[in-house]
């Protein structure tokens, strides 16, 4: 049975595929084709219904579409969860493998630089170097890549750790094995696991902190369809016009609830100590 099929076989992990999939779908079908525009202006057809007109989900004040935003707005969220994910992995993997491999004055205070850094809010690290470098999908990925890969390291430290201590990897050891090979034939496997769940977190809240500080005006400039921008610009017809928040609102939902669902059972098609205990 492949990851994929026992991943499709627990409700959580089809969801999670399910959106996935939709996520991805929509991102790249976005790039050569929307219904409308999802930049056009059209003042005449504002404020139309779902269905109204040949829109799908309504418009807004100026006659946006917004299901063709939803849809261009999906290429940006996608970009930022994988993006984010890559930066986090290179990140917490380069400080948890020093931390436990290099001397230990060196290993002592990549330590004492994770306790300090976990401390520091991603979302106050995102707006700094938005006031620095200025707003931008790349400032949103380096702040969330960087935020979380300290979490992710104190994780993959813990499991690093352990293995080192391990029969296999002792044997590695007295066989003459050189310490990159032990890294990549036995102590990266063992954390694949766990690595794999915090990834997947790291993509659910690289989605929500995208759509945050968008919507805060520290995220991607406002002439991209964003789900965060849509968020923004409709928070002022909220009560008028609800429906135009629902849209986006549920898409960042789901897609989050989607990705963690999928780390769920991912890790538990994955983690040799589940699998064999089946």
């Amino acid at each position: 049975m492949t990851v994929l099929t026992a991943v499709a076989r627990k409700p959580g992990g089809a969801f999670g595929l399910a959106v996935v999939a939709v996520l991805v779908l929509s991102a790249v079908v976005s790039l050569w084709w929307t219904p409308f525009d999802p930049q056009a202006t059209n003042p005449s057809q504002g404020w139309l219904l779902p269905l109204q007109g040949g829109h799908l989900l309504g418009t807004d004040r100026i006659g946006h579409d917004q299901f063709s935003r939803l849809l261009a707005g999906a290429w940006g969220t996608l970009v930022a969860a994988l993006a984010s994910a890559v930066v986090a992995t290179v990140v917490g993997l380069a400080l948890a493998l020093t931390a436990v491999l290099a001397p230990r004055w060196l290993a002592s205070g990549v330590v004492g630089l994770i306790d300090v850094l976990i401390a520091f809010p991603t979302l106050l690290l995102a707006m700094v170097l938005a006031a620095v470098y200025g707003g931008s999908l790349g400032t949103v990925v380096a702040a969330i890549g960087i935020g979380f890969g300290v979490a992710v390291a104190r994780v993959a430290r813990a499991e690093l750790a352990s293995a080192l201590g391990s029969d296999f990897v002792l044997a590695a050891r007295a066989s003459g094995a050189r310490t990159w090979r032990i890294v990549r034939r036995h102590l990266l496997p063992t954390v694949a696991p766990t690595l794999i769940v915090q990834l997947s977190l790291v993509m659910a809240l690289a989605v929500l902190a995208e759509a945050a500080l968008t919507y805060l005006g520290y995220g991607a400039s406002p002439s991209s369809p964003s789900w965060g921008g849509m968020l923004h610009e409709q928070q002022a017809y909220l009560s008028a016009r609800p429906l135009l928040v629902i849209w986006p609102g549920l898409a960042v939902a789901s897609t989050v609830l989607g990705f963690n669902l999928l780390g769920d059972a991912l890790r538990d098609a994955t983690d040799p100590r589940l699998v064999t205990s089946r």
